[in-house]
């Protein structure tokens, strides 16, 4: 159901990325950290909701569905905003488009795979890909005025969010191709049946 607390979880990080972007877009120190703060709790209900659906047995279709779609959105949202406030140092941006790119392609192989009963496992190095990108998205939501706020001027957050960003872009690459051979050599085994071309 969608009142169960895993789910909710889950869909309060869709509810968050709103309430992101406008801190984000009031470009102030207090909104840059608070945008930072928001974006960590948000990320921490994505281990949370994955926890308690299995351990209270609580796993559902609603929840396999948009835990991904929540992850993706909250990801996107927050790279398209500082994009577009010109908040990706050090040619961060290139960074963040391999990113978004492999998003894309990864949820298209889980999502062709899913009609053929294939799924693909997520591996060790994509949990270090996902902990590099997301640490880096909230340095880089932080940015150099949080530093400020706190009276270390002195302290590049938005730097290291940047060479976090470029480490995950690295880490996007390796892992994005190793789902896509994986996923290519299932292609044309199990065709599902009754399916259709989609677009969109």
């Amino acid at each position: 159901m969608i009142t169960d607390l895993p789910n909710l979880l889950t869909l309060s990080r869709i509810v968050a990325i709103p309430v992101l972007v406008a801190l984000v877009a009031m470009a102030r120190p207090g909104a840059d950290a608070a945008a930072c703060l928001l974006f960590i709790a948000a990320a921490v209900t994505d281990y949370f909701d994955g926890q308690l659906a299995r351990s209270w047995k609580m796993q559902s279709d609603l929840g396999r569905m948009m835990d991904p779609i929540a992850d993706k959105l909250l990801v996107g949202a927050s790279l398209m905003t500082l994009a577009g406030m010109g908040r990706l140092p050090f040619d961060s941006l290139w960074p963040a488009i391999v990113i978004l790119c492999r998003e894309i392609l990864v949820s298209g192989l889980r999502e062709y795979l899913a009609a053929t009963r294939i799924s693909l496992p997520v591996t060790r190095l994509a949990k270090w890909k996902t902990g590099f990108q997301m640490t880096a998205i909230g340095f880089l939501l932080a940015g150099d005025s949080t530093g400020a706020l706190l009276g270390m001027p002195w302290l590049h957050v938005g730097m290291c969010g940047a060479v976090m960003l470029w480490i995950a872009a690295v880490l996007t690459l390796i892992t994005g191709w190793d789902y896509l051979n994986a996923g290519l050599r299932h292609v044309g085994r199990t065709a599902p049946k009754g399916a259709v071309d989609s677009a969109g």
